[in-house]
């Protein structure tokens, strides 16, 4: 008998799931992957924007004059 047979004979109905991250949370692995993946790429996109804000702010700004309030 191979392995994936005593495995499946093992596991029974879950032969072939996708195992949870924590036995009562209802998420799957891949979930959680996908998550920490799209997470990552939303971070490093608001560093994008703080650094373009900060550009803004700190050189184009005062080049305009907004900085002189009379």
């Amino acid at each position: 008998m191979g392995e994936a047979k005593r495995r499946k004979e093992t596991l029974g109905e879950a032969y072939g799931r996708e195992s949870r991250v924590l036995p009562w949370l209802p998420i799957t692995k891949t979930q959680s992957e996908l998550f920490v993946r799209w997470s990552t790429r939303g971070a490093w996109v608001g560093i994008g924007l703080l650094v373009l804000w900060w550009v803004v702010v700190r050189f184009v700004g005062p080049s305009l004059g907004w900085w002189q309030v009379n």
